[in-house]
């Protein structure tokens, strides 16, 4: 048995990184590859021309149902997941995870449940920690867990979180992951004992989640423990998960966050808060002057001066406000890293 299925996952400099990657790669490669780069649902469907131009591989976005070939590239669609469902591909919009669809996680997930032993998993440049859960799966069902040497990223932080959780991984730089791959590619490996497949495991609960299956939707036995949390996209209780040390929510839905996502979306329900704060205060302290100048004008001198006072308060409250605010983008952009 030879391993025969690649999935990469890439977020912030993923482009320019996944250029590279392809390019080194032979057109008769004995595999096919899945990518996941996280991109915006409203992005145009660009990814394979760009990506083409650089690989001698075919590249395209995949039907739902597509079956899985040799020698292609196969890319998520903008706003779509892209599951593995044994020798076809899954094509669909279930929930966000970590506030992305697609999302590298629910790929490397269901490519472990699928292939077991015969998968490669990559993870390239990228922010926050997407990709860190599924590669532990991966590694957990035999598959091969390759890490882009975070001083050779664009963005480390992704690939440094990864090698946290999952510190067996192959760590490579970039110029050198093709080579391996084609190695890994080549290399005998031992026919499993068991079945790659795991049914009723957290990876294919979670899996059947994302497909929108309704009796794991209704099912109320859900794995971990509510917390006292709620769902920054649909507002209902998540749960806590954690496997081996890492800590991940989800919610009855399926919405699902990493602890460093669920903090960086909370920080910014802060920062809108606190920007509504402050769009109060400065209105509340127009209003007061424009009252101060209307008592000014019918000769009411001490309700001037009250409207004046309480307008300067305004004013100092919201400069506080203000300078909090510098703070708040700070730590934003600490956690982001």
């Amino acid at each position: 048995m030879h391993r025969d299925l690649i999935v990469i996952g890439a977020s912030a400099g993923g482009i320019e990184t996944l250029q590279n990657l392809l390019g080194r790669l032979p057109s008769d490669l004995p595999a096919a590859i899945l990518v996941v780069l996280h991109t915006s649902g409203r992005s145009s469907s660009l990814l394979p021309q760009i990506l083409g131009r650089s690989t001698l591989l075919k590249t395209s976005h995949p039907q739902d149902g597509t079956r899985i070939r040799h020698g292609l590239v196969y890319i998520a669609p903008p706003d779509f997941h892209m599951l593995v469902q044994g020798n076809r591909i899954r094509v669909l919009q279930g929930p966000r995870e970590n506030l992305h669809r697609p999302a590298i996680d629910p790929l490397f997930r269901s490519a472990a449940l699928s292939a077991g032993r015969r998968v490669i998993a990559v993870v390239l440049t990228g922010m926050l920690d997407d990709g860190t859960s599924g590669l532990m799966v991966v590694k957990a069902h035999g598959g091969v867990p390759i890490v882009q040497d975070p001083q050779s990223a664009m963005f480390s932080a992704m690939p440094r979180n990864a090698l946290e959780l999952v510190p067996y991984a192959r760590v490579l730089p970039l110029e050198a992951i093709p080579a391996e791959l084609v190695r890994l590619l080549r290399e005998e490996i031992p026919v499993p004992q068991e079945s790659a497949e795991h049914p009723g495991s957290l990876e294919d609960k979670e899996t059947r989640l994302l497909e929108m299956e309704m009796p794991q939707l209704e099912n109320d036995e859900r794995p971990g423990q509510p917390s006292a949390f709620a769902c920054p996209d649909c507002g209902g209780v998540l749960w806590e998960l954690e496997e081996n040390g890492f800590l991940r929510f989800r919610c009855r839905v399926g919405h699902a966050f990493t602890a460093r996502h669920l903090t960086v979306e909370q920080q910014h329900a802060i920062e809108t808060a606190l920007w509504s704060a402050l769009r109060a205060l400065e209105e509340s302290s127009g209003l007061y002057k424009r009252l101060a100048e209307r008592s000014t004008g019918f000769g009411h001198i001490e309700s001037a001066e009250q409207y004046r006072d309480r307008a300067n308060n305004t004013e100092q409250n919201a400069r506080v406000l203000r300078e909090f605010l510098v703070h708040v983008h700070e730590g934003a952009d600490e956690a982001a890293d």
